[in-house]
């Protein structure tokens, strides 16, 4: 009697240990949440103190939202490729220097202390070439499909918010021809910042991240496809049209701009058509589904606020109206991405175990529709109170933002105190 050999069995691939990825990834978003808290605070200083509306925006856009980017994007693209995270020391020294550099920059600025300020800067630009790496490595070892439009429009927004931040680096050191130019490097440096890095970060995020809110599949949608690459193109050029003062160059840029915010609402509606439906946890499915979509609304009339002058004035500081995209792109674009992303993730990666994550969604989804109109009442009466010049009601809008925000923060530590 014969017996066949025994052959011996492939080896399984180990399964990549995530615990410390996700603990880092909740630390960056507790620190963004920390620094949106305290961009609505700063609001209530003296002007001459807070540099008018410098401050809450600094603390807002490049605190809270570069810190969360920080955290998330390589948690993302490594998850995407199904790939072993990036190593955690270079994940956490990432959001240290992101996170540190901003506010080293918002104390230096307001006291007067430019060199704090330019180190806070730099540091921020090297953490950002820690980012690319941390979002990068994992690429490396793929398992999964290839997203190229994903893969390149987030390297394309460190890029250009590493651009961004150097030009600012450059007037508080005192450059002289950044200094005399400083009239149109402002709204490059906004432009890149703004809706470049923040606006093309989130939009390339949602194409993988709301489809899964949504709970349907994640397809390739030509819509999607358009907007990432005229979202990468449209500020890039913008933003040269100012710093090399081109008229028909920014023109382009702003026209990429607006196809870019279009071609992402037509993809958000295809997602949003085909979204499943949910029979538990309701609240907390409106709240992160709700407060995504009304995000890209507000994003849609942050682009018509920069595009549209931009179209009209080419290349002048004229073309450059803060007023008509603080509210729309701070609060109901950055700031509310931020809060319905946190929500979603928060129950997925944060501590404890299944029990623990559903006690923490079912909190999260108490009072969620108050929550979300809130946030979005909020950005409405900011943006008004910008364009009209009425304080009040921009200090009414940023207590209705602030509400929201405090309220999924005070939500989220109960539920993870309370006992099973």
């Amino acid at each position: 009697m014969t017996t066949s050999p025994v052959l011996p069995l492939e080896p399984r691939r180990a399964r990549a240990d995530r615990s410390a990825d996700r603990w880092i990834t909740v630390a960056a978003i507790a620190a963004a949440a920390g620094y949106l808290v305290l961009g609505a605070l700063s609001a209530l200083l003296p002007s001459e103190v807070r540099l008018g509306a410098w401050l809450p925006i600094h603390l807002a856009l490049a605190g809270a939202t570069l810190t969360a980017i920080a955290g998330v994007m390589p948690f993302f693209t490594a998850a995407l490729a199904a790939a072993p995270p990036a190593p955690r020391g270079l994940r956490a020294a990432v959001i240290l220097l992101v996170a540190g550099g901003v506010g080293l920059v918002a104390i230096g600025r307001p006291a007067g202390l430019a060199g704090l300020a330019v180190v806070g800067g730099l540091a921020a630009v090297v953490g950002l070439v820690g980012l690319f790496a941390a979002a990068f490595l994992p690429l490396r070892q793929s398992l999964a499909t290839s997203r190229p439009f994903i893969w390149a429009a987030y390297g394309a927004a460190i890029v250009e918010v590493a651009i961004g931040i150097s030009l600012a680096v450059a007037d508080l050191a005192g450059e002289r021809q950044a200094v005399a130019d400083w009239g149109l490097l402002k709204p490059a440096h906004a432009w890149l910042n703004v809706l470049g890095f923040v606006s093309l970060v989130i939009a390339a995020t949602l194409v993988h991240f709301l489809p899964t809110i949504a709970g349907t599949r994640i397809v390739r949608r030509r819509p999607l496809d358009v907007a990432l690459v005229a979202l990468a193109a449209g500020p890039a050029l913008g933003a040269a049209g100012f710093a090399f003062a081109a008229d028909l160059i920014v023109r382009i840029g702003a026209l990429a701009l607006l196809v870019g915010a279009g071609g992402l609402v037509l993809g958000v509606i295809g997602i949003v058509r085909d979204h499943g439906r949910w029979t538990t946890d309701l609240g907390w499915h409106r709240f992160t589904l709700g407060s995504l979509v009304g995000a890209v609304c507000w994003f849609v009339v942050g682009s018509l606020g920069a595009g549209v002058p931009a179209l009209v004035y080419g290349a002048s500081p004229t073309a450059w109206n803060l007023a008509l995209v603080i509210g729309p792109v701070t609060i109901g674009w950055a700031a509310q991405a931020i809060v319905g992303s946190a929500t979603h993730l928060l129950p997925a990666v944060g501590p404890g175990d299944m029990l623990a994550h559903r006690r923490l969604r079912a909190a999260l989804g108490s009072g969620s529709e108050l929550r979300l109109a809130a946030l979005n009442a909020g950005a409405a009466l900011v943006t008004v109170g910008m364009v009209t010049g009425a304080s009040a009601v921009v200090a009414a809008g940023l207590a209705l933002a602030l509400a929201a925000v405090l309220g999924v923060i005070g939500l989220a530590l109960a539920a993870l105190r309370s006992e099973p």
